[in-house]
């Protein structure tokens, strides 16, 4: 194919963003991006009942933190039933469907003496070739007419050549009795309309491809590229559900993941390139192609998750992760940073990044930064200020006033101190970060010290060895 590459991501707004649909996205995205490409979304609303503008707004809140943007205004497949009704029209008018007038009994009936007989219980409409003059004035469903003959074959990207025999493929409705079509055309038309070059979704809908083709073919439309992609399983080698725990996308925004790291885990779900793991978003496009697709189901693995969120974050611009803090903080209901925490959280930054592999674990860290005076200590740094330790900081405090504000002179302060009373630096550590960040684990003492600056540092010092 010459013509620029188009791909979309078709969901139905029946519930949130699922996990494998995410991938789906990403895939495609991915593909339209390195090559200069389109990539379209379409809510595939047809279902009445289910659909819901909740289901759609959870899809798209989804895709925007995942950074998935679309091309274009998103297509209603709903809006376009009567184009591909208009579609269905145009094949009985050609002769490549006809007017099907056998009730739903009569097709149970078929079926059910063909089961108990050992026949096939694929129907076979008499109607396929009846003569228009004996169409009684009931009520008709419009069915495609399948090939009868040889084999229809799925030229798949990542499966491999599919063949399907086409005695195996049924008179498939087009349009139900009371007009409406169904999904299958649908689908097709809309891809065809939308100018989709290659459909990349869940191996889940191979066995569609094979009578989606019947309809391509009869419209003399171009087949796009096909590329069946395997599901996701959990860690137990079965299909990811809810006993897996959280499966939608914003679930794990909600949790703390930074989208980078989500993107970059999701990517190599099912694809690889060499031995890389970790990798940016520009690689990403650069690298992504169908054919480093594996066609056995991946497995999803928290801990390789975490491990590539935390060297994202380890890596990540500070002012962009600060933005994408504040997002997580309202995604999770929490409450917002003032504009003093936010900017404080991002000068401190360069300290928090490293080992965080969840927001969460950044935040808490950063409660040093974060807190007001005075500082009230949990449990374990309380047992860091006894009466001795106090009276340690007390000592500190006015050696601190006059030493220039830089690491050096800082360490070579806090050293001399510690050598003066005959212990090491070490000793210090825990009353400090006690009286600093009320907290035994933080990041070290310098840097707190630095960011907080002389004033702070000194007052924090002060209240806690009052």
């Amino acid at each position: 194919m010459n013509a620029p590459v188009v791909t979309r991501f078709a969901p139905s707004p029946t519930g949130f963003l699922h996990i494998g649909g995410a991938r789906t996205a990403l895939f495609n995205w991915l593909y339209a991006r390195g090559r200069g490409g389109k990539f379209l979304l379409r809510i595939e609303d047809t279902d009445r009942a289910r659909s819901t503008p909740e289901a759609t707004a959870a899809i798209l809140q989804g895709m925007s933190w995942l950074g998935l943007d679309h091309d274009g205004e998103i297509v209603s497949q709903f809006e376009n039933a009567p184009r591909h009704a208009e579609v269905a029209q145009e094949l009985l008018a050609a002769g490549k469907a006809y007017k099907c007038f056998a009730s739903q009994e009569e097709i149970a009936a078929f079926r059910e003496a063909a089961k108990a007989e050992g026949r096939s219980t694929l129907y076979r409409s008499p109607w396929r070739d009846a003569d228009p003059a004996s169409h009684p004035d009931a009520p008709y469903v419009i069915r495609i007419k399948a090939p009868l003959e040889s084999t229809t074959v799925i030229r798949d990207q990542v499966q491999g050549d599919v063949t399907i025999r086409n005695d195996q493929l049924d008179d498939m409705i087009l349009l139900r009795s009371d007009g409406t079509p169904v999904y299958m055309l649908a689908v097709v038309v809309d891809d065809h309309d939308m100018g989709v070059t290659h459909v990349v979704r869940g191996d889940d809908h191979l066995n569609n491809a094979a009578r989606q083709m019947m309809i391509y073919e009869a419209m003399g439309w171009d087949v796009p590229v096909w590329a069946h992609i395997p599901l996701i399983h959990g860690a137990d080698g079965k299909k990811l559900s809810k006993r897996h725990g959280a499966l939608g996308a914003q679930d794990y925004q909600v949790m703390g993941y930074p989208a980078a790291g989500m993107r970059n885990y999701l990517a190599r779900l099912g694809w690889s390139h060499g031995d890389d793991e970790f990798f940016t978003d520009a690689q990403a496009q650069e690298w992504f192609d169908l054919d480093g697709i594996r066609k056995s189901p991946a497995q999803f693995d928290l801990k390789k998750l975490e491990n590539l969120c935390g060297q994202h974050i380890a890596q990540a611009d500070d002012a962009a992760l600060r933005r994408e803090i504040e997002a997580y903080l309202e995604a999770a209901g929490e409450p917002a940073l003032t504009e003093g925490q936010a900017e404080a959280l991002e000068r401190a930054m360069y300290c928090l990044k490293d080992r965080a592999k969840k927001f969460p674990e950044l935040l808490e860290k950063a409660t040093f930064v974060l807190a007001d005076r005075p500082i009230t200590p949990d449990e374990k740094a309380a047992k860091n200020l006894d009466t001795v330790s106090r009276g340690i900081l007390s000592e500190l405090t006015p050696q601190l006033q006059n030493a220039s504000w830089n690491k050096e002179t800082l360490e070579e302060v806090l050293n001399g101190f510690a050598a003066a009373h005959d212990t090491k630096f070490g000793k210090l550590a825990g009353p400090l970060r006690a009286a600093l960040a009320g907290r035994a684990v933080t990041p070290s003492v310098f840097d707190m010290m630095l960011v907080l600056g002389r004033d702070e540092t000194l007052a924090r010092l002060t209240d806690a060895a009052a």
